[in-house]
């Protein structure tokens, strides 16, 4: 295949992929369009927008017209490190137990850290007592 029937098979790929995601994303082809580049660039993304814009439909969407595995991480006050990465468990295989890797929503290739700045901040627990300066 030579360098410009490459070239038309990427923008015929492309311009499929753009019409699939249209189907359920009208409004918003700017964003479209840059997330596009981010994925092809193999970068990230940072998707800043008001609550029921579409933003998980967006992602979700696009990992479904790429068949690319698709993860969303719910940012909460009580978020563990393996609720991300994943864990060790023990599973029990013909009465022997053994340590398997669970893997985490981090795993998958494209992954949604959704409501990061609508999690709570945690507060360190404080004396009731109120240091007073002595005279």
């Amino acid at each position: 295949m030579s360098g410009n029937q490459e070239i038309d098979s990427i923008q015929r790929r492309l311009t499929a992929l753009r019409e699939e995601v249209a189907k359920r994303i009208v409004g918003q082809e700017s964003v479209v369009e840059q997330l596009l580049v981010c994925l092809l660039c193999d970068g990230n993304a940072l998707i800043e927008s008001n609550p029921g814009l579409g933003k998980t439909t967006l992602i979700r969407t696009v990992a479904e017209a790429t068949d690319l595995s698709f993860s969303r991480i719910q940012n909460t006050p009580d978020l563990m490190p393996a609720d991300i990465t994943g864990t060790e468990i023990i599973r029990e295989v013909g009465g022997e137990r053994e340590f398997v890797f669970e893997r985490g929503p981090v795993f998958a290739n494209l992954v949604l850290a959704d409501e990061i700045n609508r999690a709570r901040r945690r507060r360190r627990p404080h004396s009731s007592k109120r240091c007073r300066r002595s005279r």
